[in-house]
């Protein structure tokens, strides 16, 4: 089985504000540093951390050396990875005091995905390999279709959202990963609780997990809706649960776990990455994931 994620590949500019600013003003920053991130990299670095080993496809920029090494300190192959002249991918992230963040990303680099370089990335692979992927590259609906046109399991993070998501075909997709702003614009409609029954209305076949912030996640695969609520959490910064609960989906489901228990480990795994500062710096390894859950039974 071989597992690729196309995924962005940023550099994190991270400033640690009082409020985020809003329209008109300026604030202080009490505090500034740069780490590693991108939703890709974090994802490929949380299903190497859960155990999955992931190769990881993307182009970065001259100064993308760090995200490299970073990647490949955790684990992941970076065999696919090839550089551009396109500057560096980047994101501008406030974090307030209640540790939530608003963030600006500046595509760079991670734009430069191009067809050519998707079918060269697929070659060779077929039913039983997952393809990865999220919205902070070009070309994503053709990753799509070319993935799924030679039966891999495609595993899709609509996120960020925009208006070309809304053009897909979800029927390529097999495994879908929202929130709930993500799954109401996809699923066309104005409340959470409309988000499932809309989407597998459309898609019958597709599996949709929804993540919803403190209130937990839900889960809907063949005909059957789990639900896992939130564990405990220190929230010392968001940046980058989502992707981490993500890789411990995907992990859990290559090997083959029940959906319980994949929602519980990814939740664990979330709560922990939460409770540190950064992006791919917070992402627990699956030892600490289930000690963890031991003292949260």
């Amino acid at each position: 089985m071989k597992v690729v994620n196309f995924g962005s590949l940023n550099l994190d500019y991270l400033y640690h504000v009082p409020h985020t600013a809003v329209a008109g003003e300026t604030i202080s920053a009490k505090s500034y540093a740069i780490s590693v991130g991108g939703k890709g990299l974090n994802q490929s670095i949380a299903a190497a951390r859960a155990g999955v080993s992931v190769c990881h496809a993307g182009l970065v920029g001259k100064e993308g050396g760090i995200l490299v090494d970073c990647l490949r300190e955790s684990g992941v192959d970076v065999s696919l990875v090839q550089p551009t002249s396109a500057p560096q991918g980047h994101a501008m992230i406030q974090i307030n005091d209640g540790g939530n963040n608003c963030i600006i990303v500046f595509g760079g680099s991670n734009q430069e995905v191009s067809r050519e370089y998707i079918d060269q990335t697929l070659e060779g692979m077929g039913p039983g390999d997952y393809v990865m992927v999220q919205n902070e590259v070009s070309n994503v609906g053709h990753i799509i279709s070319a993935a799924n046109a030679l039966g891999c399991t495609v595993v899709f993070n609509a996120s960020p959202i925009d208006s070309s998501l809304l053009q897909l075909d979800y029927s390529q997709v097999d495994w879908l990963v929202v929130n709930e702003l993500e799954g109401m614009a996809i699923a066309g409609c104005e409340d959470i609780d409309s988000i499932i029954p809309a989407l597998t209305e459309k898609f019958p076949e597709l599996h949709i997990i929804l993540t919803l912030g403190g209130s937990g996640s839900l889960c809907s695969s063949g005909g059957q809706l789990w639900k896992q609520e939130a564990l405990p959490a220190r929230v010392v910064d968001t940046t980058g649960a989502g992707d981490t609960f993500l890789g411990y989906c995907v992990a859990g489901l290559i090997r083959g776990d029940d959906i319980p228990t994949i929602l519980r480990t990814a939740t664990g795994a979330s709560s922990l990455a939460v409770s540190s500062l950064g992006a791919a710096a917070s992402i627990p390894c699956r030892e600490q994931v289930m000690e963890y859950l031991a003292q949260h039974p």
